[in-house]
């Protein structure tokens, strides 16, 4: 019997520390749909939640965050232009396989001193750490490519970072606030955080957010999905039909 305890005794002892229930993130956000309408003009995305420690043992240390907006991944090709005897032609492209329609980072401290480069990569964490699976083999041109398309894209709104501008009370709540363009492109989203201890990423949760047109704008987008020649049809009429009656107005006057 004593022999017994003290196995037991033992046992307990030696459990190692993955034994203890991991740390938890509970999260939500502000809605898990946003629709799109003609006054669309964009939208705030609130991503709000808490940290749950093992026994509610709270650390002294700050923790890091990194949270996550992305849009429905598509093929895109970038192309340049150059002069060529006097006309402006297209002469080299990179084709990218995997570019988020939408992509945005928000963090409690700066990205580079937040994870290190293979965690970064992992975890697409950052816009210098996207997989955007280009198919051309020629290093410098995909690079010259790449933050030719980073551009773009931030100046649409599409693509942002927000370091440490995930707001933590009491080393437990956090929150923040992600900005939604009117230029979004409808689809499938995901909200991720990420839990980060010494670089790496310890826990990590997912809310789905879905973005889509409603109403007359969703009519116009279906009819133009499932009957394109129709649709183009109907709108050339109607830009010829408006082009009449301007006609008609400007002789009046």
């Amino acid at each position: 019997m004593i022999r017994a305890l003290i196995l037991v005794l033992a046992l307990i002892a030696g459990t190692p520390a993955a034994a203890v229930a991991p740390v938890r993130l509970i999260t939500d956000i502000s809605q898990n749909r946003i629709d799109i309408i003609y006054t669309f003009k964009g939208a705030e995305l609130l991503v709000f939640g808490a940290i749950q420690y093992p026994r509610g043992a709270v650390p002294d240390e700050r923790p890091g965050l990194a949270i996550v907006v992305r849009g429905p991944a598509q093929p895109i090709t970038l192309r340049k232009k150059a002069r060529v005897a006097g006309i402006w032609i297209n002469t080299d492209s990179v084709h990218f396989e995997t570019a988020p329609g939408f992509y945005a980072v928000a963090t409690s401290a700066p990205i580079k001193s937040l994870v290190d480069e293979r965690t970064a990569s992992i975890w697409e964490i950052g816009l210098d750490y996207l997989q955007l699976s280009p198919t051309s083999d020629d290093t410098a041109q995909v690079a010259a490519f790449t933050r030719g398309l980073v551009d773009l894209r931030r100046r649409s709104g599409l693509w942002s970072e927000q370091e440490g501008r995930i707001g933590i009370t009491e080393n437990v709540l956090y929150q923040a606030r992600i900005a939604i363009p009117s230029a979004v492109p409808v689809g499938a989203y995901t909200a991720e955080i990420y839990l980060i201890r010494h670089g790496k990423v310890i826990a990590r949760a997912a809310t789905p957010i879905t973005i889509d047109k409603s109403g007359f704008e969703r009519w116009v987008y279906v009819a133009a999905q499932k009957n394109g020649l129709l649709y183009g049809l109907v709108a050339v009429v109607l830009a010829l039909l408006a082009g009449w009656i301007a006609g008609l107005v400007v002789r009046r006057n």
